[in-house]
């Protein structure tokens, strides 16, 4: 019986993680046409590069196009995409962006 749940529990964390990662590539694909598959691209020529920013910059940066108190002359664009996250989303893209190599 212990085994059975020990295999149990396993497999679920294995996955919630899958499911977790999955749906933060999904987000993250949508930013890739602009900011490149690693996040090392100056998107429209003009941006910081977003690998190597932490969450909690990229929190703060989403939160502020969101709320349109963020950005410089193309934050419209930016704006119109923050807009559609969700606090969890933002979470979920922080996380990821935060680990790209």
């Amino acid at each position: 019986m212990k085994k059975f749940v020990f295999i149990t529990f396993c497999l679920l964390t294995a996955f919630f993680f899958s499911i977790t990662t999955y749906s933060s590539e999904k987000l993250f694909a949508k930013c890739s046409g602009c900011h490149g598959k690693d996040g090392s691209k100056h998107a429209l020529g003009v941006s910081n590069p977003l690998k190597g920013q932490s969450k909690e910059e990229i929190i703060k940066k989403l939160n502020g196009y969101k709320n349109g108190t963020y950005g410089g002359s193309k934050k419209r664009m930016m704006e119109s995409q923050a807009k559609r996250l969700s606090k969890e989303d933002i979470e979920k893209l922080a996380e990821y962006i935060s680990k790209l190599q």
